[in-house]
């Protein structure tokens, strides 16, 4: 059976649920809430849970090591369940992305998000496939935007955003991350 690991990424504790920079987070929640699946181990420095979606294994996980040492969590678990880099998943925010526009990406720098940068150097492969929401850039610092809460406007997008990048998700697990692509 074939083995897929999708993280969404973000910082853990509440003051951090509804921030910019918990897209990851919130989108990986909302993708198990579809699959009726409850993140119910901690392990790995995060937590997961284990699924089945169209005959194939799944894992969804929150990495808790914080945003920037993401990496750690990502590469214990796929290398614990023996997952190879190319079934592997990153849900995140994106500053060089429009609010509420999705971009996926199969390969690429981190593009300076340090989520992505230490997933990289943990799995010394920067072809990891990635689901991007954006957020938009700031006009001022970044690091007090991201760990903002964008404005009503702004979470109406965002969490179509999110729908959509479900769907896509399930898409490239059943038909490949190729088909996800084309249908952004």
């Amino acid at each position: 059976m074939d083995r897929y690991l999708i993280a969404g990424l973000g910082n853990p504790g509440r003051e951090y649920e509804a921030t910019r920079h918990n897209m990851g987070f919130q989108t990986i929640d909302l993708l198990a809430k579809q699959l009726n699946l409850i993140f119910n181990r901690e392990d790995f420095h995060g937590i997961y849970v284990k699924g089945v979606y169209k005959d194939k294994e799944i894992y969804l996980l929150k990495p808790l090591t914080y945003m920037n040492l993401s990496g750690q969590s990502v590469m214990e678990l796929s290398h614990y369940f023996k997952i190879p880099n190319e079934n592997i998943i990153i849900i995140f925010d994106d500053m060089d992305t429009e609010v509420g526009k999705l971009r996926l990406r199969e390969k690429g720098s981190s593009g300076g998000h340090n989520g992505i940068k230490s997933i990289i150097q943990m799995l010394h492969d920067e072809e990891i496939k990635r689901v991007k929401i954006g957020i938009g850039r700031p006009k001022g610092p970044y690091i007090d935007y991201v760990l903002s809460i964008p404005s009503d406007e702004e979470q109406v997008e965002i969490k179509k955003a999110q729908e959509k990048a479900c769907t896509l998700i399930l898409e490239a697990i059943d038909k490949g991350f190729h088909y996800a692509v084309s249908r952004v």
